[in-house]
């Protein structure tokens, strides 16, 4: 996982634990029998988004997160308090310790699949014109998921600013840091240019043959080159 992005969901968890430890202080009893159920509903949200946005919604650490948080009667508060704690801090154990990268590239990979299936279902219904617009699509966010898993800046800095980068530059980029092959440069700008024919109403400049051999070889390139 890319250091920044490490550690700044380090910083949202750790962020959490530490109200929740300002919260325990504020208890009167070792069990915290003294805080209003209020308190408890509020720490236990704030860990609940932040297991959610780190591993996922389907995550094993989110539904276990889920299940813990409904209390089985008023006074179960802390402890449901104390498992949905006890969970962010292992979620946070395995993101120190890079267990969530192999986790994270089949996040990427499910989610790229669902637009390429997409893709081949747009141009089977004979809409390849948009079919080439989505797999190029998906193809230009897995550069910049690349670009992001080995350490290469996604923008540029101009006199206005800084600016994303556009495709063939990651692609670029990523050829040069040796993250994929010459070969795998020259078909992803062979992908881009037909992409930008068909997002520029260059549609007479491909066929639909073709639209099926970018969808097949992009399939192809990010099962090779997971992010």
């Amino acid at each position: 996982m890319h250091g920044q992005l490490k550690q700044r969901l380090m910083q949202q968890i750790d962020a959490v634990l530490a109200y929740q430890q300002v919260m325990r202080e504020k208890g009167k009893h070792e069990d915290l029998s003294g805080l209003p159920s209020w308190e408890y509903e509020r720490i236990i949200t704030m860990a609940l988004a932040a297991i959610e946005r780190i591993a996922g919604g389907d995550s094993v650490y989110a539904q276990q997160a889920k299940e813990a948080s409904k209390p089985k009667g008023p006074r179960d508060y802390y402890s449901s308090y104390k498992t949905v704690i006890g969970i962010l801090e292992s979620l946070r154990g395995a993101l120190a310790a890079d267990y969530l990268d192999t986790a994270t590239e089949l996040i990427h990979a499910s989610v790229f699949a669902d637009f390429l299936e997409m893709s081949q279902h747009l141009l089977d219904e004979g809409y390849k014109d948009a079919s080439a617009v989505t797999a190029g699509s998906s193809l230009e966010v897995h550069l910049c998921q690349l670009c992001l898993k080995h350490g290469i800046d996604t923008t540029i800095t101009t006199s206005s600013g800084l600016k994303p980068k556009k495709a063939d530059r990651m692609n670029a980029d990523l050829a040069k840091a040796k993250v994929y092959s010459e070969l795998d440069h020259k078909n992803v700008t062979a992908w881009l240019d037909l992409r930008n024919k068909a997002a520029h109403g260059e549609y007479e400049k491909y066929n639909p043959e073709q639209v099926g051999l970018l969808i097949s070889g992009v399939r192809d390139f990010i099962t090779r080159n997971s992010a």
